[in-house]
């Protein structure tokens, strides 16, 4: 009776869980194996493993997969390096510090649509940007990012959408470190950057950990700013395995090749939480 009773209470979410996450992935299991069209919509003859060998021979998934790794790792070490050194820079208190903290904060409570939106529009477009203002009162000729340098564009608005969770995270764990030992260590003649090597950046690296796990996560299915702004191109530029899932599903109809995509990146994601995982339970440890 005494087990009976709050595995029956568990038992509303657990279903919960099942319906929202479990079935959808059988669903697509299922639409893997089949070959399904929605040019066809009344065919559903089994396909085998014809769909996997389709997505992974596809000319984009190589280049997807490389833009994909190149954009999560870039944006993990530029939010982390710069939310170190912000957190660093507001942690002491001064005039304003509350209000300059919300301005930190607030890029991230923008839609990543009005985000690429406004980066596309208002700073790097080559004629009216503020880039390309910037560069003309240099003298320089200004810059087509989006044409010239699409994967490093991506790459800024996405982390600078990122950044002010990150700065947070370690403002957060700054908070809580020991002001008697960074005492002791400035009367012991510790100069700041030897605090910050041996006080400082080990004390964050458990925030450190979890900054790069939940941004691992969310960074496989970046999908809005690529959409919004180059579509994926100039050719395979900007192409990741999230946006290619899209064109196979909603491009191309072919339902059951964007299923085996869709696969291939849970198992991904899962694959780089668990690395992930293992490295910051070993952290926490210590």
């Amino acid at each position: 009776m005494t087990r009976l009773l709050p595995r029956t209470l568990l038992t509303p979410a657990v279903l919960s869980i099942a319906i929202i996450s479990i079935v959808p992935l059988l669903i697509t299991l299922y639409y893997s194996f089949i070959r399904y069209s929605m040019l066809a919509p009344g065919e559903h003859d089994f396909n085998g493993f014809d769909n996997f060998i389709f997505f992974f021979t596809d000319g984009a998934f190589l280049p997807a997969l490389k833009n994909t790794f190149v954009l999560m790792f870039s944006v993990m070490a530029i939010t982390v390096v710069l939310g170190i050194a912000l957190g660093l820079l507001i942690n002491d208190a001064f005039p304003g510090r509350a209000i300059v903290r919300v301005l930190l904060i607030s890029p991230f409570l923008v839609m990543p649509a009005v985000n690429a939106l406004m980066w596309k529009n208002m700073l790097l477009n080559p004629i009216y940007g503020l880039f390309a203002h910037v560069s003309i009162f240099f003298g320089a000729t200004p810059i087509d990012w989006l044409s010239q340098y699409p994967l490093l564009s991506i790459v800024m608005m996405v982390s600078w959408q990122w950044l002010p969770f990150a700065c947070l995270i370690f403002m957060t764990a700054l908070q809580s470190m020991d002001k008697e030992q960074l005492e002791a260590a400035g009367m012991d003649g510790a100069n700041y950057l030897q605090q910050l090597r041996y006080l400082y950046l080990p004390h964050l690296g458990r925030a450190v950990s979890v900054v790069l796990m939940i941004e691992m996560i969310f960074l496989l299915s970046v999908f809005a700013e690529i959409f919004t702004t180059t579509g994926g191109g100039p050719g395979f530029e900007t192409t990741t395995i999230t946006f290619m899932i899209y064109q196979q599903a909603l491009q191309s109809y072919d339902i059951g090749a964007a299923s085996a995509g869709a696969l291939f990146a849970v198992l991904l994601a899962n694959i780089a939480a668990f690395f992930l995982m293992r490295s910051i339970g070993k952290n926490l440890a210590k």
